[in-house]
């Protein structure tokens, strides 16, 4: 009889000790579940508005992802992710930028695609009154801003358009450089300039601004935004998670209201 106390004892305590197991096995799997994740997103300035609003979308669909934005000029976000900056996603205004990280390894090109594009515009103020009403008018600015060229996309492809447009000569000495593309907007809204070419993006955000011409595609390389994980990421699952819902027709709407087209 002692015994068989002694097997139904010990059964018992086994019994209670799986189940304490497993409510700590689904305890500990619930924990992992809900645990905080931060993910760090360098993107190109350009894409602020959207992407914000693209954030406030994914975060109520994935509670436990916390998207933070670095935005900034392509170029010096390339360079910041070249020389180790801890990045889990890189979202460029220009396809070269975007490449350079694939050659040096860290980005794979599966885990890279084209999301959207974009036009490049000349504005000038509102309250303008120099008869800035064409893009051969550019000649009329006594002070005209593009981005840095070098680390600026949208510098880039103005410099392209200036050039191939036959303008470049005229204007180059009275052009003033900006770090990106809201720099050169918010020159072009306090009047610090008298034009000054940004994206169709940038330029529909600001209720200071007009804009009076768009640079024909053939004057410079497609602008288009590549996007990719980050292959060091700390937080692969999440990045990737953040990366496809990009992809998703709710993303894409947003970035259509903002004015940018769907290129794939």
């Amino acid at each position: 009889m002692k015994k068989l106390y002694l097997i139904i004892s010990i059964l018992f305590v086994m019994v209670i000790g799986a189940g304490c197991s497993s409510d700590e096995n689904s305890e500990t799997k619930k924990k992992e579940a809900t645990k905080q994740v931060d993910l760090t997103i360098s993107a190109a300035a350009s894409l602020q508005d959207a992407l914000n609003d693209i954030k406030a979308s994914f975060e109520k669909e994935t509670p436990n992802v916390n998207v933070n934005f670095n935005f900034g000029a392509s170029g010096a976000l390339q360079q910041q992710i070249s020389k180790g900056a801890p990045v889990d996603l890189f979202f460029s205004a220009a396809e070269d930028k975007f490449d350079t990280l694939v050659d040096e390894g860290l980005i794979d090109e599966k885990q890279g695609t084209d999301l959207v594009g974009n036009e490049l515009v000349l504005v000038v103020s509102k309250e303008s009154d120099k008869g800035i009403k064409t893009l051969e008018d550019v000649t009329k600015a006594t002070k005209l801003s593009i981005g840095t060229p070098e680390s600026v996309p949208a510098g880039q492809y103005a410099l392209q358009t200036l050039k191939n447009s036959g303008l470049w000569e005229e204007v180059e000495e009275n052009v003033i450089y900006a770090k990106d593309v809201r720099q050169v907007l918010t020159y072009v809204e306090t009047e610090n300039v008298d034009a000054g070419m940004v994206y169709k993006t940038d330029a529909l955000t600001s209720s200071k601004v007009d804009i009076v011409a768009t640079a024909g595609e053939d004057l410079h390389d497609p602008i288009i935004y590549p996007a990719g994980v980050i292959k060091d990421s700390s937080h692969p699952k999440e990045a990737q998670l953040f990366y496809d819902y990009l992809q998703t027709e709710e993303a894409m709407k947003i970035f259509e209201e903002y004015g940018f087209t769907d290129v794939k």
